[in-house]
Parts: C-alpha cells; structure tokens; sequence
C-alpha cells in the first residue's frame, strides 16, 4: 500500500523515472509485506474506529502486527491511540 502511495503521488507530480526509482528504493531499503486476513481486519476496525482513510489503515495495521513504526508526514496517523511514527523529509527514506 505504501509503494501505491508513493508511486502514485510521484507518478502524477514528477513523472514515471522518478516513480520508479522511489518505489525500488523502498523495496530495496524495507521489508515489503504482503497484506493478509489479519491485516484486512484490524485495518478495517481502524477505519471505522478513527474514520481515516483506507490506505491509512492498512498501513497502520501493517505497522501494529509487525511491530514497527509508520514513516509518514499524515497527520491521520496522529488520530490512532498508541501509534508509532516516525517523520521523514522528503526524498530521505533513511
């Protein structure tokens, strides 16, 4: 979801060269996890939960099972009790 996220808003602002070697650097430098049941479940009780939007709570769902933190500027995540995050500035995914 998070790769979706990136390539597309990098697709329609600075084209598809700029698309592409954003989402390769995030493959390259996270682990990339595949959404499942458990994952569409919690995500969906965020949703309903904080009202934000989906691909918000599928990532934030990701995060919590595995116990990572969310690295994102979106302030949706801030509505979320407990979650973790971490900012960064753009163009620096380190």
């Amino acid at each position: 979801m998070t790769i979706h996220e990136v390539y597309g808003i990098d697709l329609e602002r600075e084209g598809g060269e700029v698309a592409r070697l954003r989402s390769e650097t995030i493959r390259r430098d996270f682990v990339v996890v595949d959404m499942d049941y458990e994952t569409a479940i919690r995500s969906a009780e965020l949703r309903s939960r904080h009202r934000i939007p989906i691909a918000d709570s599928v990532i934030a769902a990701m995060a919590r099972i595995h116990g990572c933190p969310v690295v994102s500027d979106d302030l949706h995540f801030q509505k979320i009790e407990d979650m973790k995050t971490r900012g960064y500035s753009r163009g620096s995914f380190r």
